[in-house]
């Protein structure tokens, strides 16, 4: 489904045909897909609702009617494969805890077919982008794969937590949304009023003061279901009209796509409750005690006397990079002294994910 905005939303000609005809196939790889889980032919179960057939267990005291689903996006390379199992483990752990208001998980797939983990982690396949639409941008694929999954999934709750495979819970996660005030994590490199004169492409004056765009992107998100039915769609067509115009795709770079959810949220008039402690990124955060997740996207690399020497390999390191082609294997060495609490936090919770994960120097 493409909803066009004026100044804004609207895709180009050439890719709305490309999209209509993606919208054909996912329809028919989903129905396809159904009609063989429920006949048995297939060997892997292609939808997850999150309770992989049994009864989800929640932190006690729980309120259903705060209750969100965490949902993330992947691809079927090894490299998201490996994040992904590591986030499942502990959404898991976390989920039953005290404190903690997640529902259901699924991993929205979006390389258009099944792969190794199916039987793991609750998996929902959509279609990725006609080839060639996301321009070598592979992130321009998760707002068209939200699109998908929101059309055709059978969402329990209310609310959903957007969430990527580097992420790792914690401690138990609430629901920090506000009814209609969605939580969000603001990025310190997100800069609606530094950019005024781009945004203003995407984000007419009568929207508003460009300060109505939050400095955040779509994740870590908590949102009303119904919002995000709603800003989804806008959110493709800015982020495909945004990687068109090639001022805006060389100032935003890859997080064109963040801008672009924020833009989208604008447009409807919906406003973020910015949490700071929502996640930390090391090694620039050095405490874990007052955050729910460390997103690992920045490399950790140290002297062995525990100095930083980020942008030069380190004596030691941990840098998700480094597991492009295989998974970290078990029992990574831990940092030297001196290294930031939040660092040795991390480490130690990759082994304890990849020490109880069953399989994982299987190949997958």
């Amino acid at each position: 489904m493409i909803v066009g905005r004026k100044n804004a939303g609207k895709a180009s000609p050439f890719l709305l045909i490309l999209i209509s005809v993606g919208c054909f196939f996912a329809t028919y790889n989903f129905l396809t897909m159904v009609g063989h889980s429920r006949s048995g032919d297939g060997p892997r179960k292609l939808l997850g609702s999150g309770d992989q057939g049994g009864a989800v267990a929640f932190g006690s005291g729980s309120d259903p009617s705060k209750r969100f689903h965490v949902a993330l996006t992947a691809t079927d390379a090894l490299y998201s494969q490996w994040q992904s199992r590591i986030m499942y483990y502990w959404y898991k752990q976390m989920r039953v805890r005290p404190g903690s208001d997640m529902g259901g998980f699924t991993r929205i797939l979006h390389s258009g077919k099944p792969d190794g983990l199916m039987d793991e982690i609750p998996t929902l396949v959509v279609d990725p982008l006609p080839e060639g639409a996301d321009r070598g941008y592979i992130v321009l694929n998760r707002p068209w794969a939200f699109v998908q999954w929101l059309q055709k999934a059978n969402i329990k709750e209310d609310y959903i937590l957007m969430a990527e495979p580097d992420h790792i819970f914690v401690k138990p996660l609430p629901n920090l949304a506000h009814g209609e005030e969605p939580a969000a994590f603001p990025f310190f490199y997100i800069k609606p009023t530094d950019n005024e004169k781009i945004l203003r492409k995407f984000f007419p004056e009568e929207k508003g003061p460009v300060s109505n765009i939050d400095p955040i992107g779509n994740s870590p998100v908590i949102i009303q279901k119904a919002q995000l039915e709603k800003i989804a769609p806008t959110w493709m067509n800015v982020s495909l009209k945004m990687k068109e115009d090639v001022e805006t795709d060389k100032a935003f770079g890859w997080v064109l796509e963040m801008y672009a959810y924020a833009v989208a949220s604008a447009l409807h008039g919906v406003h973020h409750s910015l949490q700071k402690d929502f996640m930390i990124q090391p090694p620039w955060d050095a405490k874990s005690d007052n955050t729910f997740i460390i997103h690992y996207t920045y490399g950790c690399d140290y002297s062995l006397k525990g100095e930083l020497t980020y942008g030069k390999i380190g004596e030691w390191r941990f840098d998700k990079r480094s597991y492009l082609r295989s998974p970290p294997p078990r029992n990574l060495s831990l940092p030297p002294p001196g290294v930031p609490e939040s660092v040795a936090t991390l480490v130690k919770m990759v082994n304890e994910a990849t020490a109880n994960i069953v399989g994982w120097d299987d190949e997958i």
